[in-house]
């Protein structure tokens, strides 16, 4: 159980989701442990937070378990996809814990958000990749087949066929460089938000399965989740491996508590 996360699931407010999917991995595997790893490093943590003055077991958060993940990825989707809508249904916010970023599209469909916001090294907007269209790169593109628009921050990779895609109007690209100046303007717009772990530097958050340098600190992923977790109806944190001393796990442990904090200060 993720620390915390003591209240039953007729009550709670936000539904953590474990989903240890690990099949298209494209360079280093090790997501189907993300899920353990991120609430094992979780348990380091004072329960308060002293920014938004909450104890985390106040906070109505469930922890429904694990989802556990097959070879058949559109399959998996499907299945997740129905748990995650029936969250929904009953009012809570879905919180996934990955495993490979391509779970994002489950709780997207569940969510139906109006905007896909997604933390990210990588633009994720390929059609498919070696042949599999259900890649952890196609991530964006499928969320597009939902919401209305996305926005990559942190991204400073893709193909050339992604870059074309990502000038789009229904797509905007915030560079690394320029992720603190990003300034949302949701209206009344529902949200999903994705943190791919990778859109941290490597040196913040070396366990990860396609590292890029060049990317964000830990504070600037804080800050765009502080920014953006009032107006979010769905949230996973995705891509954490087992390839470090627990550095990505325990910092995607930290944005989710963060993420919870600042939903609930707005609820």
């Amino acid at each position: 159980m993720f620390p915390g996360a003591n209240t039953d699931r007729s009550e709670a407010d936000f539904v953590i989701v474990g989903t240890p999917l690990d099949v298209s991995t494209s360079f280093q595997p090790g997501t189907r442990f993300g899920p353990d790893r991120i609430r094992h490093f979780a348990q380091g943590f004072e329960d308060y937070d002293h920014h938004t003055e909450q104890h985390f077991t106040a906070c109505s958060v469930h922890d429904y378990g694990d989802i556990t993940a097959w070879d058949d990825a559109r399959e998996y989707l499907d299945y997740l996809s129905g748990i995650l809508g029936d969250i929904r249904y009953e009012d809570s916010i879905p919180l996934l814990l990955g495993g490979e970023h391509t779970v994002t599209v489950a709780g997207v469909e569940a969510v139906e958000p109006d905007v896909f916001v997604t933390l990210d090294a990588h633009l994720d907007l390929r059609a498919e990749l070696a042949g599999n269209v259900w890649s952890h790169a196609t991530v964006t593109r499928h969320a597009l087949d939902v919401a209305d628009r996305a926005v990559i921050l942190g991204a400073r990779a893709g193909s050339e066929t992604e870059w074309e895609r990502a000038a789009a109007a229904d797509v905007t690209v915030v560079s690394p460089d320029a992720v603190a100046e990003w300034t949302p303007d949701f209206a009344d717009e529902s949200v999903y938000l994705s943190v791919d772990i990778d859109a941290a530097d490597p040196g913040v958050a070396p366990g990860t399965g396609t590292k890029e340098p060049y990317g964000l600190s830990a504070r600037a992923l804080r800050d765009v989740v502080r920014t953006v977790a009032p107006a979010m109806d769905g949230f996973d944190v995705v891509e954490v491996n087992d390839r470090d001393d627990g550095q990505a796990a325990t910092l995607a442990a930290k944005l989710l508590r963060t993420a919870v904090f600042r939903s609930t200060a707005i609820r």
